[in-house]
């Protein structure tokens, strides 16, 4: 760990030299490049020469040099790299020429085959390169790359080290920034548990010989989930031919992931980018056999709105056919990304971590209601695990990881089981930004068990898949108003939309505008004098009261719904009035009383109706025709535990030693003055 940390303090450091030059939110934009720049520049040096002579023999003969080039890098084990440099130049040569230390460096990046340069340029490091000559710190900052003892090379850091080196280089310049370091990677913890999660169920199908996987993250960061599965599956059969997939929207952090699957002897490109999965679907016509992803929490999509609009309007010939959700989060939006990324004849499996909004956030009817229910229905949800939380760099919340598939074992059909992780884990002796715990080889272990069980306990629960649906009703409830004529009431009509308009002109000529509004002012004056010779006494049936306002207004052209309006104006809700009729003596609703009921889909409606409304408002009823159907997990309310408040004697003791000790501290203070 000390070797560890000894790499990532030397990185960390080249970072001063940039004081002054750079902003602070700007150092990681050099020090990330330089560092993969040095790591090629490493991975290179083996065959070096072999390529120099290579490009040298044939860059006048043939036109396409890439495949040969390429055949001519090879590691130290005679396996080709994927990629080449035919500069001259490496990092130590160019320290001999200080003078011309940019053209130079210029040139290098120019030699590189065109997958690296893709690389560079997302890094935009030629720029920097300029901007660091100006500066005169390009020569310094190679040197310090070139002098230090830190190697990068493969051999004296594995791949699997350099990707938490990048990780933690990135916590850190977001930490410094303050941007959203979790928006790129996920802690290792987490991914190691969403990994075995994934793979728990299906590891009975990974034995087989030579069997070709597809694994993909449609919001890949650096990789290390992608990398993580990838391990995995080799270690527990060496003869499957696994493929990584992702995509990645972010310039740098796509740079860096497909450096470091450039260098692992990855096909660096199936990772697509920058761009963004959800408006941008670089794989549009492949599928995979697992997927898992930590889409960003609480991210707007709006800047993808377009296209999503246009997709949702191919229903499921598209990727957004179940809804869309509210526009400041597209956690579902990635949830059905990956699910339309399913084999369709074949066993796919996904393993996604959220916050808790995808859970239950909106209403029956809504976009992210209609996407659980699609959910849902398909029996596509498998698993949902709670985690701890303070588990994240840069957020301290609850996160729950989602596992889905489009075969479930026969056990588990029509089932969804919920786990309650949430004190599966141990404190960390420091914190990492917001990360104070981590989950342990042990709290994973647990964890696994209580899934791959499958049985009900107090931290396992399991459910049918409707049990998370209800059916959202409609209550009325009749409409009872008595009606008087009140001074009181009548101030009551400068509220009302149409009796408050007949003061308002739109006219856009001031004189005009003025003398139409006085108009207006005198035509309510009048209207509430007529209303004046009404009796004073309390109606209780709108037909009656209604003839007295007609009859009192028969002077003025006033519609039907002018007329009601002022009549609503001057009423007021009464129990013991008569019930308002519609023209064919249908009971009208009191919109101010109406209410809903979440009826669970499992329960009768009827029943449920007669049972929990009726018994109290004998004269409801209920507007079927405006029935929805709502899915969410109330993932907490299954696993609360009630805990009953301390004795207050145990309290007041409490409080008396607290007030004591701050006594003692307060002579003490008092002493020392």
């Amino acid at each position: 760990m000390s070797n560890f940390q000894e790499k990532i303090n030397f990185i960390w450091d080249l970072a001063d030299l940039l004081r002054g030059t750079y902003k602070r939110n700007e150092y990681q934009k050099v020090i990330l490049p330089f560092t993969v720049l040095k790591r090629f520049d490493s991975v290179l040096e083996h065959s070096k020469q072999n390529v120099i002579d290579t490009y040298n023999n044939f860059k006048d003969k043939i036109e396409n040099l890439d495949p040969i080039l390429k055949k001519a890098a090879v590691d130290e084990e005679g396996k080709e790299l994927g990629f080449y440099n035919y500069s001259k130049f490496d990092f130590r040569s160019l320290l001999s020429d200080p003078e011309h230390v940019e053209e130079n460096l210029i040139h290098y990046i120019d030699c590189f085959s065109p997958n690296v340069q893709d690389i560079f340029e997302n890094f935009h490091i030629k720029e920097h390169i300029r901007r660091l000559s100006k500066a005169n710190l390009l020569y310094l900052l190679i040197r310090k790359f070139s002098e230090s003892k830190v190697d990068l090379h493969p051999r004296k850091v594995s791949n699997h080290e350099m990707g938490m080196i990048f990780e933690e280089l990135i916590r850190r310049f977001a930490e410094q920034s303050n941007e959203e370091a979790g928006e790129h990677f996920t802690p290792r913890d987490v991914v190691e548990l969403m990994t075995k999660l994934m793979f728990l169920e299906n590891g009975i199908h990974l034995q087989e010989k030579n069997l070709i996987k597809k694994i993909y993250d449609p919001a890949c960061g650096t990789g290390g989930m992608l990398t993580s599965c990838k391990e995995f599956i080799r270690e527990l059969n060496d003869t499957i031919e696994v493929v990584l997939y992702g995509q990645e929207i972010n310039e740098e952090i796509y740079a860096i992931c497909k450096a470091d699957m450039l260098i692992k002897g990855e096909d660096a490109e199936n990772i697509k980018g920058p761009s963004s999965t959800l408006s941008d679907d670089r794989l549009p016509y492949d599928r995979f056999d697992y997927m898992i992803s930590n889409p960003p929490y609480g991210r707007k999509w709006e800047q993808d709105k377009e296209e999503v609009l246009k997709e949702a309007e191919r229903g499921f010939d598209g990727r957004f056919g179940a809804g869309l959700p509210r526009i400041n989060d597209g956690q579902l939006l990635f949830i059905q990304h990956m699910i339309s990324k399913m084999k369709k004849d074949e066993r796919s499996r996904i393993a996604v971590i959220t916050n808790g909004s995808p859970l239950f956030t909106g209403d029956a009817g809504s976009g992210e209601s209609n996407i659980r229910r699609w959910i849902i229905e398909n029996d596509y949800l498998e698993a949902i695990i709670g985690l701890p939380d303070q588990l994240f760099y840069n957020t301290g919340i609850r996160t729950y990881i989602w596992i889905l598939t489009n075969d479930k074992p026969l056990e588990r059909k029509g089932k969804i089981q919920l786990i309650d992780a949430s004190h599966y884990y141990r404190k960390m002796r420091k914190s990492l930004g917001e990360k104070r715990h981590e989950i342990g080889k042990d709290d994973i272990d647990k964890i696994l068990k209580l899934y791959d069980k499958f049985e009900e306990n107090d931290e396992s629960k399991i459910f049918d898949n409707e049990d998370f649906g209800y059916t959202k009703v409609v209550v009325e409830r009749p409409l009872q108003l008595n009606y008087q004529v009140t001074e009181e009431r009548l101030k009551n009509l400068y509220s009302v939309n149409s009796f408050s308009k007949l003061a308002v002109s739109k006219n856009k000529d001031p004189q005009i505008r003025l003398k139409e509004e006085e108009e207006g002012r005198a035509m309510q004056e009048r209207i509430l004098n007529a209303l004046r010779g009404i009796d004073d006494r309390l109606y209780k049936n709108w037909d009656e009261f209604e003839s007295q306002v007609k009859k009192a207004l028969s002077d003025f052209k006033l519609s039907s719904h002018f007329i009601n309006q002022i009549i609503l104006g001057l009423s007021e809700h009464d129990d013991t009035a008569d019930y308002v009729t519609d023209s064919k003596g249908n009971i009208k609703p009191d919109t101010n009383l109406r209410d809903h009921e979440k009826i669970p889909l499992k329960k009768d409606i009827d029943e449920y109706f007669r049972k929990e409304v009726l018994k109290y408002y004998p004269d409801a009823w209920m507007d079927r025709k405006k029935d929805r159907i709502g899915y969410e997990l109330n993932f907490n309310q299954y696993f609360y535990k009630y805990k009953p408040p301390r004795p207050l004697e145990e309290i007041e003791a409490e409080i008396k030693e607290l007030a004591a000790e701050i006594l003692e501290l307060i002579r003490e203070d008092l002493d020392e003055t």
